[in-house]
C-alpha cells in the first residue's frame, strides 16, 4: 500500500481556536470540512495531544479561520510549531471574539466559522470534532491557502501531530 496517495487528497490550511475559561488558544489544522448544509455543520480533526484539543474538549466551541494564498510562513509556523503551553498565540495577532466567546483570528483570513460541538468522535491519535455553525463570515477576498500550495510554494512542512503526517521510510 502506497501511503502517498493520501496526499492527493485535497485539504486547506485553517488556524482553529478555542477557550478554557477565560484562556485561549490556536493551532493550525488542515482537516477542517463542511459535514451538511442544513443545519451547517462542520468537522475538525485534532491531535488529542494539542493543547487545542482540551480546550475544545472542556468548552465544546472552536473556530476555524480560513488562511488566504500569501499569508507568511512565519505566521502559519507561529501557530503551527509552537505550543500554547509555552506562548501566548494570539499576543500580536488581530483576532476577535466570538459568539461561543472563543477566539476568531482575523489576521490573514479570508473567511472564519464558528462551531459549538454536537458530537465528538475518537480516531485515535485525534478527535474529530463535528460542530454545528453559529457564526461565519467573509472577511476578504482572495485565493485560500490550500496544503499543497504550504508544501509545493511555500516549502513548509508537516509536524508530527499533523493527520496527514506521514513518517517517511529511510530504504
Amino acid at each position: 500500500m502506497n501511503n502517498m496517495a493520501l496526499h492527493r487528497i485535497g485539504y486547506g490550511l485553517y488556524v482553529v481556536c478555542s477557550r478554557k475559561g477565560d484562556r485561549h488558544n490556536g493551532q493550525i489544522a488542515n482537516t477542517v470540512f463542511q459535514i451538511t448544509s442544513e443545519p451547517p455543520t462542520i468537522a475538525v480533526s485534532i491531535n488529542k495531544h494539542n493543547l487545542t484539543h482540551e480546550y475544545i474538549k472542556t468548552s465544546n466551541v472552536f473556530t476555524a479561520s480560513v488562511l488566504s494564498q500569501d499569508t507568511p510562513l512565519s505566521f502559519i509556523g507561529h501557530f503551527g510549531f509552537k505550543s500554547g503551553r509555552d506562548i501566548d498565540k494570539l499576543e500580536g495577532i488581530d483576532y476577535k471574539t466570538g459568539e461561543t466567546q472563543a477566539p476568531v483570528v482575523t489576521e490573514n483570513a479570508l473567511a472564519y466559522l464558528e462551531a459549538r460541538v454536537i458530537q465528538d468522535v475518537d480516531v485515535g491519535t485525534h478527535t474529530l470534532f463535528i460542530g454545528e455553525l453559529v457564526g461565519a463570515e467573509v472577511l476578504g477576498e482572495g485565493e485560500p491557502m490550500t496544503y499543497a500550495y504550504y508544501h509545493q510554494v511555500k516549502r513548509g512542512t508537516t509536524p508530527k501531530t499533523a493527520p496527514s503526517y506521514i513518517e517517511e521510510k529511510r530504504r
